[in-house]
């Protein structure tokens, strides 16, 4: 008659091992291998969020450059209609919203500020923004 504690310990799975008392190392690959996915995953949301934040620093900056000229054009009478509303036209036009349009104390010169939403996984920065002045040029020569 069999005991009834050697049964079950015959039918208990025991741990394979490769060599005398070592456990196998099966399995380390899909370790590996998700590891790896997942660091590939990381960069690549870190690589789409600065291009995201990079694309949305260089429209503000156009953005601002054009609606300071388009502001600079219609204060010289250039162009028809109010310096600041066609800066805030081009601005839109270019993916930006105007935040400021001044008159500085140089005569036929605008400045213009812009911002343009940062979008993706970066959006947490808030705005970029863009500042640009254009008008008539300087007749003091540098002074």
């Amino acid at each position: 008659m069999k005991n009834k504690h050697s049964v079950l310990r015959a039918n208990t799975p025991t741990p394979r091992t490769a060599s005398a008392g070592r456990a196998t190392e099966e399995g380390s690959g899909t370790v590996l291998a998700l590891t790896i996915i997942a660091g590939v995953l990381i960069l690549t949301v870190l690589t789409l969020g600065a291009a995201g934040a990079y694309t949305a620093h260089r429209r503000a900056a156009t953005a601002a450059d054009l609606s300071a000229l388009a502001a600079a054009d219609t204060l010289r009478g250039l162009s028809e209609g109010e310096p600041c509303a066609n800066a805030a036209r081009i601005a839109q036009e270019n993916g930006a919203n105007l935040a400021a349009c001044t008159e500085p104390s140089r005569p036929d010169t605008m400045d213009v500020r812009v911002s343009v939403p940062i979008t993706g996984p970066f959006a947490f920065l808030g705005d970029a923004k863009g500042q640009a002045r254009a008008g008539a040029p300087d007749d003091t020569g540098g002074e």
